[in-house]
């Protein structure tokens, strides 16, 4: 097997730590391809990024800029906090109602927390860092003491109670598994910070910080999961989108599968309206189409989604349990489209 070594572009991430001070962390890593050692040379604890002011993560520096998505990714329920660090002196590029095109040096930081107050506890970090040579995902995993998240390339399971009051094995992914979700043409990217997915409060804030060149026009965005009053037809293609278009899409890792789930696709049939499988294996359950219009028991959208069976269940990665809600809006959805 090669082991030859991958060279990423010199940069540095400068951060202000507290006032008139300033901290110059310099990225510029030799790292082995071979993702069953630690890589030499790369952070090997959240901590040496600099974006916090503690070492457990829970102060981030003024640098960074928290946000939420509108509708996010399921992740077995867990609590996520996100954060955007962009160079100073770099903007970000709106690209339309499409993810942003975010500078080199910039980093989107997420952690994956379960519990409440006090008992909230950190499972792991996840850090998306733009290179020169483009996005790499580094997921760092919190120890018992809630004191370091260190560097786990390899992954790992963590026991976790959910909020729905489920005991599961939580899957922390190997690096080549995010690469599995954020690739697209061979490529890296960001899933989430879309224009659509994101608050128009977000934005003005990216604006007048001046870390968004300007703000981009959105003609509909994405509706708030939470929001009861939304419309059943958008919430289920806001989740499809946010849950399965990055595999399900044109230079997606699924892109075989014929499907695109993206938000913007008004073809029934790439959404798998009245579209059978590619490939009829278990997966399908016995069922002939995707989303069989007006009869969800009969969909095989409906079916992966609401099982854990290791084969059958969608998304592969990134849950251990069912989102119940998506299953009732997804059934809803499909109802609606009686003949």
């Amino acid at each position: 097997m090669n082991r030859a070594p991958l060279v990423l572009a010199a940069m540095s991430l400068c951060l202000a730590v507290g006032a008139g001070a300033e901290t110059v962390l310099p990225i510029d890593y030799v790292y082995a391809v071979d993702d069953t050692k630690i890589a030499e040379g790369m952070p090997r604890t959240l901590a040496e990024f600099g974006f916090f002011e503690d070492d457990a993560a829970r102060k981030p520096l003024d640098a960074l800029v928290p946000y939420d998505l509108n509708t996010p990714l399921w992740s077995d329920g867990a609590d996520k906090l996100r954060y955007i660090y962009v160079p100073d002196g770099a903007r970000i590029e709106a690209n339309g109602e499409g993810l942003l095109r975010f500078p080199i040096g910039s980093a989107l930081i997420k952690t994956f927390a379960f519990g409440e107050g006090e008992e909230q506890r950190f499972i792991e970090t996840r850090v998306l860092l733009h290179r020169a040579d483009g996005w790499v995902a580094l997921p760092y995993r919190w120890n018992e003491e809630q004191t370091e998240a260190r560097l786990a390339l390899a992954g790992g399971r963590v026991p976790v109670r959910t909020p729905a009051g489920e005991s599961i094995s939580y899957r922390i992914p190997n690096k080549n598994q995010c690469k599995a979700c954020h690739g697209k043409d061979d490529a890296v990217i960001p899933i989430g910070p879309k224009a659509r997915n994101l608050s128009p409060a977000l934005i003005e804030t990216l604006v007048a910080t001046d870390r968004l060149i300007a703000a981009p026009a959105v003609a509909q965005r994405l509706p708030r999961w939470q929001d009861d009053s939304a419309a059943t037809d958008a919430l289920a293609r806001a989740y499809l989108d946010v849950n399965c278009a990055h595999c399900h899409q044109p230079g997606g890792g699924a892109s075989n599968s014929g499907l695109d789930l993206r938000w913007e696709q008004d073809d029934p049939h790439a959404l798998g309206i009245d579209k059978p499988p590619v490939a009829a294996g278990r997966g399908a359950g016995g069922h002939a189409v995707s989303v069989a219009p007006g009869n969800p028991d009969v969909s095989i959208l409906v079916y992966r989604m609401g099982s854990n069976e290791a084969g059958v269940a969608m998304p592969e990665l990134g849950r251990a349990s069912v989102d119940e809600r998506a299953v009732a809006v997804m059934r809803e959805w499909i109802e609606d489209m009686r003949r």
